[in-house]
């Protein structure tokens, strides 16, 4: 009995003690997972929207809204297109300015170096891959009833102009005659006819290029002048620290209204991506028709996006690249939506600063010359159109026009506008180039919506992998300049200490001093 009894109590005082400890351990998983959605809340909303923006599209299409009713459905996701547009200026602008001054000038030079030669390879190597895969996959070879009503082909095409002139307009746009004007206003070529009289009495007409100003940013023009005042502000040293200051807390302010611009990034996801849906007159006609454009151009983003670019940071970093793209969930899903690199500079400075521990100076650096200069889903588009329109018109492509696609898409790249279908107009440079038909553009602006969402991804991918690359090269440079220092110190301390303790000069001279120290002056001279 006696033992029983111990036994009961025995089992007493055990339940009572393991009952805190289960009822710790399930409070410490809530909170843990508490904790969870409270770090990746914007996350998980952000895919929420674009999920339920695809299920609101779907539900509505059968409702066959009209024009007016469509733009009401788009209202709220043409409302965070103004917002984000609205933060561009001052974040591109100021945030180039603090950081180039905060960088010096060799470092300066050499992170824009590695940055230049990143861009450039990546995207020649996007627009290889683009070309391989289009003689490969042959979409112009499977493109059917392209001239059918429910395509929605748009009427107009835009006006090619000459490879020479867009070349020019790229140099004019980096050095805009009015800063004020650049931010709304970017110089263009378009072209006048005027008759002219011959011997023979004939007309002709000839055509001269005049320049305009069109609509839009002139963000080119902006970047290279908030870099060069960066660099002056610098140079200024104590004069220049009050205009540096002013820019970098116009930059921290700019970012805490981008921080609040996030939480709304959700809901304009969701009416972005519906009203997008509810606009397409015909999507099982337009895949079937240009089905296989569509596949080629994605599944070019895809292996670049997801296999080549991982590859490249990893090969620099010896880092997880899938690990710090699961931190940018966020301005890649707003790249999705918006199909804007500008729009979606905001969230990606924000996001890989504080998901990825990159360097204020190097995200603020890079990123806006990245999503101005660095096109990687860019160029696959334009070389797999290039490619899907030769095919279409049953042109086979000879080495010399593929070195030009290349080249040409390469460097047209760098001047596309980083607003939605900004890429189709450089579509027409590379066409005109390589001496192929302008007309088949609007199957191109049939899809874009389409194929435009995935290219927008892959080039602000590409920019948040080059700022961290950047990011790691900079940091080790750092870590190898400190422990050479240490390794210089260290040195100096064990030859001061073995000197002292080995050297029979020094030996010899401290006995000499102590000798003479104690004698007098004559014995002083006799052992001098």
């Amino acid at each position: 009995m006696e033992a029983a009894d111990e036994e009961k109590a025995g089992n007493g005082r055990n339940g009572h003690a393991e009952g805190p400890a289960a009822e710790r351990g399930g409070g410490g998983r809530l909170r843990g997972c508490r904790g969870f959605l409270r770090r990746n809340a914007l996350v998980l909303l952000t895919v929420s929207g674009v999920v339920a923006g695809v299920a609101l599209g779907a539900a509505v299409r059968g409702a066959a809204l009209g024009p007016a009713q469509v733009v009401y459905l788009a209202f709220p996701g043409e409302l965070l297109l103004r917002m984000l547009r609205m933060v561009i200026l001052p974040l591109v602008v100021c945030s180039l300015v603090s950081g180039a001054a905060s960088l010096d000038t060799r470092s300066l030079g050499r992170l824009g170096g590695i940055a230049l030669a990143y861009f450039l390879g990546t995207t020649l190597l996007a627009s290889g891959l683009a070309v391989a895969l289009g003689f490969i996959v042959r979409p112009g070879a499977g493109a059917t009833a392209l001239n059918a009503p429910g395509l929605g082909l748009p009427s107009t095409v835009p006006t090619s102009k000459e490879t020479v002139d867009s070349f020019l307009d790229l140099v004019r746009n980096l050095f805009p005659a009015n800063l004020v004007a650049a931010a709304f206003r970017t110089y263009a070529t378009e072209y006048k006819m005027l008759p002219r009289n011959t011997t023979s009495g004939n007309v002709t007409w000839e055509k001269i290029p005049v320049g305009t100003e069109i609509e839009g940013m002139n963000i080119l023009g902006l970047v290279l002048f908030a870099l060069v005042l960066g660099v002056a502000l610098k140079k200024l040293g104590q004069e220049g620290e009050d205009l540096i200051r002013f820019f970098n807390s116009f930059n921290e302010a700019t970012m805490v209204l981008v921080s609040w611009i996030m939480w709304y990034v959700p809901i304009g996801i969701m009416f972005l991506v519906g009203s997008k849906i509810v606009e397409m007159e015909d999507i099982v006609l337009l895949v079937t028709s240009l089905g296989k454009y569509i596949f080629a151009s994605i599944l070019g983003h895809f292996i670049h996006g997801g296999i080549i670019l991982p590859l490249i940071y990893f090969a620099s970093t010896r880092q997880n690249p899938y690990r710090f793209l699961l931190g940018l969930i966020t301005p890649l899903a707003t790249a999705f939506a918006t199909s804007s690199s500008s729009a979606t500079l905001p969230s990606m400075i924000k996001c890989i600063e504080e998901n990825n521990g990159v360097d204020k100076r190097i995200s603020r650096f890079i990123l806006p010359i990245g999503a101005t200069v660095n096109m990687d889903g860019a160029a696959i588009f334009q070389c797999m159109a290039a490619v899907f329109i030769a095919q279409l018109n049953n042109i086979d492509l000879n080495p010399g026009q593929i070195f030009t696609i290349l080249v040409t898409a390469t460097a047209s790249s760098v001047g596309a506008a980083g607003v939605p279908a900004g890429g189709v107009l450089t579509i027409a440079i590379i066409l005109e180039a390589i001496g192929l038909p302008t007309n088949d553009l609007s199957l191109i602006l049939a899809v874009d919506w389409i194929v435009d969402r995935t290219t927008t991804v892959v080039n602000v991918e590409g920019d948040a992998l080059g700022a961290g690359i950047l990011n790691y090269l900079n940091e080790k440079e750092k870590k190898d300049k400190e422990q050479e220092l240490k390794e210089v110190n260290v040195e100096a301390v064990a030859n001061s200490k073995s000197e002292g303790e080995t050297s029979p000069l020094v030996t010899h001279k401290n006995q000499v001093s102590n000798t003479t120290s104690t004698a007098d002056p004559e014995s002083k001279e006799s052992v001098l």
